[in-house]
Parts: C-alpha cells; sequence; structure tokens
C-alpha cells in the first residue's frame, strides 16, 4: 500500500485545573462537610428530602473529585505502554460514577417510598435550616467556577452542577416550610422521591454518554456523514474510507481516515490545512490521514464492513 502517512497535532494542553486547582479543593472540601453534615441532620430529623439531597450533593462533590483527577491525569505525559497518555481515564471514571449513583439512588429510593406508606415526623424547622445552609454552600461553590465556565467543559460542567444543586436545596426549603405550616408528612418523602428523580435523570444521561464513549462512539456534536463528506470534497480526493472518529477522553476528539487520491499528496500544507479545518469545524484535535493513490480495492480496509 503506497501513500503518505501524516499526523497533525495541536497542542490543547488540557484545561487542566491551571487556576482551578484551588477551586476544586475548596469546593469539594465545603461539599464533603456538608454532605456529612446533611446526611446526619437528614437521618435526625426523619426527612428523606435531605438524605436525598445529600445524595445528590454526594455526587456532585464525586464529579469534582473525578474532574479534578482527570484534569491531572489527562496533563500527564504519553508513554510507550500508554501512547495516549491517561486521557481516557475521565471516561472510564464517568461510567464509574454512574454505576456508584445507580446503587446510591436505589438504596434512597427504597427508604424513601418505605416513609411515603410509613409517614414518620419531621423536623420541618431542621430541614429548613440545613437546606438553606446548602444552598448558600452551593452557590458559594458555582461562583468559584465562574470565571472558567465558558473556555472549559469540565468547568462548565462543575459550575452547573453547583447551581443545579442551589436549586435543589431551594426545593428541600420549600417542602420543609410546608411541612411546617400544613403539617402533611407525605410532603418529605414525595419531595425526596422528587429529588431521586432528578439526579435518576442526569445519572442517566451520563450513564448513556460514557458507555457511548467507552465504546469508543462518535463524540455527540459531531456528524459522521458531514465529515466524511467534507474530506472527501478537498481538493483531489476521489474517496474515502477506513474513516473512524473516537473520542481520547472526555474532551478530545480523534480521527483516522485513508484517503484516496490518484494524483498523489499535494503535499504538508494540505495535510496541516485539513488538520486545521477538522479542529476549527469539528472540534477534532487530533487527526491522522493516511493517502493513497491506487484505487479503493487495492486497500485491505476500503471496504467499511471491515475494521
Amino acid at each position: 500500500m503506497s501513500g503518505n502517512h501524516h499526523h497533525h497535532h495541536h497542542h490543547h494542553a488540557p484545561p487542566p485545573s491551571g487556576g482551578h486547582g484551588r477551586a476544586f479543593a475548596i469546593g469539594i472540601a465545603l461539599n464533603s462537610a456538608f454532605v456529612a453534615v446533611e446526611a446526619t441532620f437528614g437521618f435526625l430529623s426523619g426527612s428523606m428530602a435531605l438524605v436525598a439531597d445529600a445524595g445528590h450533593n454526594l455526587s456532585d462533590v464525586l464529579s469534582l473529585v473525578i474532574a479534578w483527577i482527570a484534569s491531572a491525569l489527562v496533563a500527564r505525559p504519553p508513554s510507550e505502554r500508554f501512547t495516549y497518555g491517561y486521557k481516557s481515564s475521565s471516561i472510564l471514571a464517568a461510567l464509574a460514577n454512574a454505576a456508584l449513583l445507580f446503587v446510591a439512588l436505589g438504596a434512597i429510593t427504597v427508604e424513601t417510598v418505605r416513609r411515603l406508606f410509613e409517614p414518620a415526623p419531621v423536623a420541618g424547622g431542621t430541614v429548613v435550616a440545613v437546606a438553606m445552609v446548602g444552598i448558600a454552600i452551593n452557590t458559594i461553590t458555582a461562583l468559584l467556577f465562574m470565571r472558567g465556565r465558558h473556555s472549559d467543559l469540565n468547568i462548565r460542567g462543575a459550575f452547573l452542577h453547583m447551581a443545579g444543586d442551589a436549586a435543589v436545596s431551594l426545593g428541600v426549603v420549600i417542602s420543609g416550610l410546608l411541612i411546617l405550616r400544613t403539617g402533611q408528612l407525605w410532603i418529605d418523602p414525595v419531595t425526596g422521591l422528587i429529588i431521586v428523580g432528578v439526579i435518576a435523570w442526569g445519572t442517566w444521561g451520563l450513564f448513556k454518554d460514557s458507555v457511548r464513549m467507552g465504546l469508543l462512539g462518535v463524540p455527540d456534536g459531531i456528524d459522521h456523514a458531514k465529515v466524511r463528506a467534507f474530506i472527501a470534497g478537498q481538493p483531489g480526493v476521489s474517496a474515502v474510507h477506513d474513516l473512524h472518529i473516537w473520542p481520547m477522553s472526555t474532551t478530545e476528539t480523534a480521527l483516522t481516515a485513508h484517503l484516496v487520491m490518484p494524483g498523489g499528496c499535494p503535499g504538508d500544507d494540505f495535510l496541516h490545512e485539513l488538520a486545521h479545518e477538522l479542529e476549527h469545524d469539528f472540534g477534532i484535535g487530533h487527526a491522522t490521514v493516511q493517502v493513497e493513490r491506487a484505487a479503493d480495492a487495492s486497500c485491505a480496509l476500503a471496504s467499511e464492513a471491515v475494521v
């Protein structure tokens, strides 16, 4: 098989913790302490809404830890054994996070449903006080990540998680006030189930995305057909085969493809420009292309049924 092998790599180093290492540390410390306090008072006050919210906050503490660890691992250089470095660790971590959350959600749901059929006294005042502390802590943590939320996907995720937690805590405050006003004990477990539903919805999305990434599926936001059409439309390209697009991590995407160019490769400028446009237009930062002058039939990987 004759042709040119070219790899174009853009150095977008990890948006790593960079200037956000301190924000991660503070956010994790504050929220870990609050999870312990909220879970304790949830059980003491008999409030499943507080317990469920503690589970929600714990999930986001795990997310912060994962984002921080992943940013550190992604920054590590490749080795002879791990030629891509540890970029995929963020995908494995997301999958583990989703699995742990489903286990926790199952336990919380069982207890919440039991409380729905066997109502128990709830200390509404305690629920309100603890949830208000939660609003304050989640708001402070969200503000720590506000600065970088537009330039870094991981930071944006952390910001949205914390802002969402503040909103959930507000819902718990409202349920506590309603219990104090009406004395209706069913309000607490129903609030707990709503919170579980909100977490389950987000966790299912995380699980699906991480499984798809683990199976090297084309990342969301990238249209495989459009990428193929774009490459096939380049000057001198008569066909494209063995095209693969996959996630190297939760934030970086790679591509390989064979280009049939009867006239041969025009040169490095063509390859550099193609790699630049793939990154600019499709967010694919690691492109490797092989140029072939012969017809498709001469390549063992020409068939779309062959990997």
